[in-house]
């Protein structure tokens, strides 16, 4: 959908584990710096978009999560709207919130993200991820694991797959196999996604994990499905994310420095899309949306679940040709200086993956570049981002994609 929205203000926690911090705590402190930073307080709030996936699962809070969080910051009364759509949960609530904006019921809203899938119970977090497929078809995830199993001429393990790991990580890996096997992809152009990360993560303060790796590394670290290595899987994590979103009219008012204007936000379904993806409908409409195409794009945060999503997701979001993703980690294009850096903020791989948060929380990374105020990992003229988060699995694709462009205003 074409927006005319604008970026007023936003926040974050640092990624990480936070077993002794209340769920609502996380929301609280990215909410209280989101709203300083667009210098207003929570009484000009008109209504609140707030994203969380996992709660019911992990914390036993479930229906009016959002509610809880806001009334620990003294806010109540206006609308608030809770949103689940797996990964993709905070992207949504975003995209929502835009919508509304645009359309002209509210001036001013907020969205959130929060999360927290770290729990004492091991059991509880590897759980979180189970309802993210549809768990009334008989034959379930299992039926998905095993198409993608065929594609990639390989057989699915029955025994651990979804028991001593997740089962998204056997569904990246059977997807992996099957693009090495169709294009040529390498373990170490996978590995080098991780090592780009890595190095983006080491800059940014608030990544979970802020070592730099080499490729070496990351080959050499522990398997968890081949050739998946635990640094190519994206860690669960817990934290928080907030965007005050803002009309036209409102920004104008407020004399907004640096206006990041939202020129689209695209949410699509999965369906039976044959050769297709969610995740290329979804870029091909914002793209149209925005009157934009990959060639303007100053840099880019996509959904990095398992490194080889990241190579698979530069073709069909028109980044290259396809087949050619592992090509621009040869060649550094998407690398921090690159022609196209993606992943400046670490992406999911190491800044880290709390779910309900992830979506927002590449709104926040792009929305600091675009200001210039990302410090040590700035991409250099920034002025056009896009953001794409994906979640669940139907059939053998994303549920739900969000693919939203921003853009830095003169």
């Amino acid at each position: 959908m074409k927006m005319n929205a604008y970026v007023a203000g936003v926040g974050m926690t640092r990624f990480g584990k936070h077993l002794d911090v209340p769920l609502k705590s996380l929301a609280g402190e990215a909410i209280r710096e989101a709203l300083a930073d667009a210098g207003i307080t929570g009484a000009e709030l008109q209504a609140a978009y707030m994203g969380n996936a996992a709660g019911g699962v992990v914390q036993g809070q479930e229906m009016i999560s959002g509610q809880v969080a806001l009334r620990e910051l003294g806010i109540g009364r206006i609308p608030v709207i809770n949103v689940e759509n797996a990964c993709a949960t905070s992207a949504t609530a975003f995209n929502q919130a835009c919508a509304m904006v645009t359309a002209g019921a509210y001036d001013v809203a907020l969205v959130c993200g929060f999360e927290k899938l770290f729990h004492q119970d091991k059991a509880r977090s590897f759980a979180a991820f189970d309802g993210a497929v549809d768990v009334e078809n008989p034959q379930g995830v299992m039926g998905s694991l095993q198409i993608l199993a065929e594609k990639a001429g390989k057989a699915v393990d029955v025994v651990n797959a979804g028991k001593t790991r997740s089962v998204f990580m056997d569904i990246y890996s059977l997807m992996t196999i099957a693009h090495m096997k169709e294009y040529g992809t390498t373990v170490e152009q996978i590995a080098g996604v991780t090592a780009k990360n890595a190095f983006h993560g080491s800059l940014n303060p608030r990544a979970q994990f802020q070592t730099p790796m080499t490729v070496a590394e990351v080959l050499a670290s522990r398997e968890i499905v081949w050739p998946l290595t635990l640094p190519m899987c994206s860690p669960i994590g817990d934290g928080a994310a907030a965007v005050v979103v803002v009309s036209e009219r409102k920004a104008r008012k407020m004399g907004l420095a640096q206006p990041v204007k939202v020129l689209c936000s695209v949410l699509v379904s999965g369906f039976e899309s044959g050769d297709d993806s969610i995740g290329a409908l979804a870029s091909r409409s914002a793209y149209e949306e925005a009157a934009v195409g990959p060639g303007d794009l100053s840099l880019v945060e996509l959904h990095d679940a398992s490194a080889p999503s990241e190579i698979i997701a530069y073709e069909y979001l028109g980044l290259c040709a396809k087949g050619q993703g592992g090509s621009l980690i040869d060649d550094g294009s998407t690398r921090l200086g690159g022609r196209l850096p993606v992943n400046v903020s670490g992406g999911l791989l190491r800044k880290g993956h709390p779910i309900g948060a992830s979506g927002a929380a590449q709104i926040v990374e792009l929305t600091e570049q675009l200001q210039g105020r990302a410090h040590d990992r700035q991409v250099e003229g920034a002025r056009l981002g896009l953001a794409h988060n994906g979640g669940g699995l139907i059939g053998t694709d994303a549920a739900a994609t969000v693919v939203s462009i921003l853009h830095r205003e003169d």
